[in-house]
């Protein structure tokens, strides 16, 4: 849908954005000085609340603290885990775990893998792009792309 804005024409932006099968790292590479657009909210998504200021101790990522959740351990403590996780993808979209018994070494080779996958040029990276969340390898930028008021 493209906005009311004169000159601006958000479906343009959105079809560019994916023709190029880059994502946002393909922006970067590229040398984007200013963020498109598109992925900017508009100030009734904020639902009447005003961005928090940087620097605000209120605005520090949800940490989950999964000590108390081995299956030996109290049912409750459990189910309250599992409440931070419920509340922490409601209210902020994301979290960090700890104590989740992933070996350092294997958190190591995930992130260098990661890094070697992102880091490829371009075009190696195109032959993984779906737009398919079932598809056994996924490399994609925003699913809700044409779908939600603001890119992700």
């Amino acid at each position: 849908m493209a906005t009311t804005d004169v000159g601006y024409d958000r479906l343009a932006e959105q079809k560019a954005f994916s023709a190029t099968k880059a994502g946002v790292k393909g922006l970067v590479d590229a040398g984007v000085k200013e963020l498109p657009r598109m992925f900017h909210a508009p100030p009734h998504f904020l639902n009447g609340r005003p961005p928090a200021p940087a620097g605000d101790p209120e605005f520090s990522v949800p940490v989950i603290d999964l000590a108390g959740a081995r299956a030996d351990h109290d049912l409750e403590e459990r189910k309250r885990i599992v409440q931070k996780f419920s509340d922490a993808s409601a209210k902020w979209g994301f979290f960090q775990v700890v104590n989740h018994g992933v070996p350092t070494s294997t958190q190591n080779r995930i992130r260098a893998g990661t890094h070697q996958f992102f880091n490829q040029d371009a075009e190696a990276k195109k032959e993984y792009f779906r737009a398919e969340p079932m598809s056994k390898v996924v490399y994609t930028s925003n699913y809700g792309l044409y779908t939600t008021p603001v890119a992700y």
